[in-house]
């Protein structure tokens, strides 16, 4: 059920955000890319979890929140203190999203196999 739930709210968002068009300053960049990764983290956390059978709909909605609020205040006090604080959010997310990616592959590539 929760694999099911994440990937129908994948799609969905996935859906909304492809045929709305939105415009937003160049200002909002960073800050964008990094709820974006943070949004991804927690879908493919969430993923896995599921196949893992760990999944929990507090965790998973307390983690997604933190990871968006650590990652924006990053990014707002880097940009106060003229520096990319902001990289640190990325490779982690990134580095994160990566792992997941591979356990779920091999999950699958496996259960297909045997």
């Amino acid at each position: 059920m929760g694999i099911m739930l994440t990937a129908t709210g994948l799609l969905i968002g996935l859906l909304i955000g492809f045929n709305i068009p939105v415009i937003l300053p160049q200002d909002y960049a960073k800050y964008m890319s990094v709820a974006a990764l943070a949004a991804l983290d927690s879908v493919f956390g969430g993923i896995r979890a599921a196949i893992e059978d760990k999944f929990d709909h507090g965790i998973f909605v307390t983690g997604f929140f933190s990871n968006a609020l650590l990652a924006a205040g990053l990014t707002y006090i880097g940009d106060r203190l003229g520096i990319d604080l902001y990289l640190a959010a990325v490779v982690a997310f990134g580095v994160r999203l990566f792992q997941n990616l591979a356990i779920i592959r091999r999950h699958i590539l496996k259960n297909k196999i045997t």
